[in-house]
């Protein structure tokens, strides 16, 4: 009970956390807009409550909802897909280091988008490019699955296999991209770089609302599924689980939340791997815990990284997932010294 209060209150505070980042975050840029007025013009998108919060003046109005709130709320669902989809691998393969961009479904979905860019750009519309990278992230997927085969899926096999197939798979993609024309190899470089630039509410929120407002309930319905399986391939089965056929479903769930996640804003590294470190420490181990902890922290992690992104150049937009590496890569490289003896 002690354990259940504490997570409650933690998301609490985490969602008080995140939508004091989101006030800020939509009011920091080259043009500064005050809270009191961000707060105005959400608010006053509500019929009943436009009258009582006032008016802002109409051209800050446009640049919060037309501009600056649909990036941050991408940041925030992209955040929380890929960082219960990290979640949910580092319990299903009982292994810390796990993650989308770790054992290559990142690099399947950033394969995906630049086969996209370069064979259908100009000729099919830019709203398939999704579809696109979640093929890519499923076909990879699928691939590593049946190369760590061997009369089941062992979890350091799974790993190890990743991390071989993410390299493989980022080289084609690199090659894809020198041998291309420079201004389709620009943007797959962005793209693969992972940035929130330029998104908006149809093209981008909308597209990724459904796969995050559908999946993200799924996956804490399974969550005594991942807490079995992080018990260990023995014991699951001896509590009666299906565990090889629980792993692929529970592996395709993850595939799926990061595809969508990376479809719309690139390969953002790392938030899949730091958030559910952090969910872990401040609730402890149980998955049904864990995830809305960890899909919180991941939409807290980017909203900072692409308020940092946005404003620490000015004038220039920096991609947030320069931000993302630059924190995940030696959290990543402390976790492979801490693990090092296991």
């Amino acid at each position: 009970m002690r354990n259940n209060r504490r997570a409650v209150q933690v998301s609490f505070i985490l969602l008080a956390i995140c939508a004091a980042a989101i006030v800020v975050s939509t009011g920091a840029g080259a043009q500064f807009i005050s809270p009191l007025h961000v707060v105005k013009a959400i608010l006053g998108q509500v019929p009943f409550l436009k009258e009582i919060v006032g008016h802002v003046p109409r051209a800050e109005e446009v640049v919060i909802l037309k501009l600056r709130l649909p990036r941050i709320a991408a940041a925030v669902l992209i955040g929380a897909a890929l960082a219960v989809a990290g979640a949910i691998l580092q319990g299903v393969i009982r292994n810390p280091l796990a993650s989308p961009d770790v054992i290559g479904i990142t690099e399947g979905a950033s394969l995906g988008a630049v086969l996209f860019i370069f064979i259908f750009t100009g000729t099919v519309s830019i709203h398939w490019m999704p579809v696109f990278a979640i093929i890519g992230a499923f076909v990879i997927s699928g691939l590593l699955y049946v190369f760590a085969w061997k009369g089941g899926v062992s979890p350091l096999r799974l790993v190890l296999i990743g991390i071989g197939i993410s390299a493989a798979v980022k080289s084609v993609s690199y090659m894809l991209i020198i041998s291309g024309p420079l201004q389709l190899a620009d943007r797959s470089l962005t793209f693969m770089t992972g940035t929130i630039y330029g998104m908006s509410w149809d093209k981008d929120v909308l597209t990724l609302l459904p796969w995050v407002a559908v999946l993200l309930p799924i996956a804490w319905l399974q969550s005594r599924s991942v807490d079995i399986q992080a018990l260990g391939d023995e014991i699951a089965s001896s509590v009666g689980a299906r565990v090889q056929l629980q792993r692929l479903l529970l592996i395709g769930l993850s595939v799926a939340l990061a595809g969508a996640a990376i479809s719309i804003g690139g390969a953002i590294a790392f938030i899949g791997l730091i958030a559910p470190h952090m969910a872990r420490k401040l609730v402890g181990p149980a998955f049904g815990k864990v995830l809305p902890v960890s899909a919180l922290l991941g939409a807290i992690l980017l909203l900072l990284a692409d308020l940092v992104a946005r404003t620490a150049f000015l004038p220039r937009d920096v991609p947030a997932g320069v931000f993302t590496a630059a924190i995940g890569a030696p959290f990543f490289l402390y976790q492979l010294y801490r693990n090092r003896n296991r």
